[in-house]
């Protein structure tokens, strides 16, 4: 936003976009740390809604625990290392991105209600854009969802 004042243009400080809000932790594996990784996504969703003023609607945040939930749940099953996860919110998306150590790409079964397990990935597609990249020492799987 730009003051006028006698016909002088002021700079209020607030013309550039403000950058996203990060989160980052990482964890080794050890019980309980999919449960922590849920609290630590529910308390950046509090941040971003009451710090950032993000409309993050129940609804889309339980996706996004979700996805967490998912996402943390196969790094740790699938990868021998410790593994990260960093989280991004703006006004239009939530990025939730995990790194873990294991180079095999997840596996996306074909859709079928009858199989037990390994749905983990057809929920996080269906929620939301998901991309997955080989990393020097793994993989990155960064999931966006994106804000109505």
């Amino acid at each position: 936003m730009t003051e006028y004042l006698d016909g002088t243009v002021i700079p209020t400080g607030f013309d550039t976009p403000v950058e996203p809000l990060r989160r980052v932790t990482h964890y080794s594996g050890e019980p309980g740390c999919i449960a922590d990784a849920r609290m630590f996504a529910a308390a950046f969703l509090t941040q971003l809604r009451q710090e950032w003023c993000v409309a993050v609607d129940r609804r889309t945040e339980g996706e996004a625990l979700l996805v967490v939930s998912e996402l943390i749940t196969n790094a740790d099953r699938h990868s021998l290392g410790p593994y990260v996860l960093e989280l991004e919110g703006t006004a239009g998306q939530i990025t939730v991105t995990v790194y873990d150590s294991s180079a095999a790409v997840p596996l996306r079964y074909p859709r079928d209600p009858s199989r037990i397990g390994g749905h983990g990935m057809e929920i996080v597609d269906a929620l939301a854009d998901v991309t997955v990249e080989r990393v020097p020492v793994g993989k990155r799987i960064r999931a966006v969802l994106t804000l109505t």
